[in-house]
């Protein structure tokens, strides 16, 4: 039967801003921390340096549903997740929706540095293995286990996107998810959200010809929507018999791979 998400302890990193997302107008990240609250979710909001606007997410929480909501800073995912489970008193869900990149000329190897794919591997890979292995103990102790959702990318598995190093990290990241699914389970599952191309500022970096030619490719000829990309964390929350998959919500623009 489905897994109920109410009153389950969601740890939702670089929930007050997606970090691939740079400054957009509606942020993902919010989107799916309200949209946990909605279900009956407590919710520890995890950012870097947005304070203010994680703040702002904490008191919508807290104020529009009534949750128990708090924020955490850093990016120092082991004291994050210790944190989440004092705070909110267990933890059942982690969306591990903190990523990075720096915009650069694709096939340009030279528009790259070494800082760009070292913490390009941090974030977007490494991060995981951390959070999960601190919240392993907790989820296996739950009676229901656990569930462990990463924000990935269709750049993960076609060649292109905003750099070479977030694309290669992608497709990494997507390898560690099945990686995870295959050796933490029973009790744990693992799954991947990979959205297309989002109509928000740091989306508009790509120059309208590009943007023009993402929604020609697309299937749907249109952009990813926001909530759209949102709603399917809450998706595969509750199914308790995925574990393993890439989830893409793209309006068919990652199909021609």
């Amino acid at each position: 039967m489905p897994y109920s998400l109410k009153g389950r302890n969601v740890l939702i990193t670089g929930g007050s801003r997606l970090l691939f997302l740079a400054n957009p107008e509606i942020l993902v990240g919010e989107l799916i921390c309200l949209k946990f609250a909605e279900e009956g979710c407590n919710v520890a909001i995890n950012y870097n340096s947005s304070a203010d606007r994680a703040e702002g997410v904490a008191k919508k929480v807290e104020h529009d549903h009534g949750m128990k909501a708090f924020t955490v800073q850093g990016k120092d995912c082991i004291r994050v997740v210790q944190e989440s489970i004092s705070k909110l008193g267990g933890l059942d869900v982690i969306i591990s929706n903190a990523g990075h990149t720096r915009f650069s000329n694709f096939g340009d190897l030279n528009d790259t540095t070494i800082e760009d794919w070292d913490l390009c591997y941090a974030v977007n890979v490494k991060a995981h293995v951390f959070l999960m292995r601190e919240a392993l103990a907790t989820f296996n102790s739950n009676q229901d286990g656990g569930a462990f959702i990463i924000t990935s990318s269709i750049a993960g598995r076609i060649p292109g996107g905003s750099s070479m190093p977030y694309a290669v990290t992608k497709a990494a990241q997507l390898h560690l998810m099945r990686c995870l699914a295959s050796t933490q389970g029973p009790k744990v599952r693992v799954n991947a959200v990979l959205p297309g191309f989002l109509g928000t500022e740091w989306g508009d970096r790509y120059g309208q010809e590009r943007i023009m030619e993402m929604r020609e490719k697309a299937y749907l000829k249109q952009d990813t929507d926001l909530d759209d990309a949102a709603q399917a964390f809450i998706d595969i929350a509750r199914n308790m018999s995925m574990t393993g998959q890439r989830i893409q919500v793209d309006s068919g623009l990652g199909q021609n791979d």
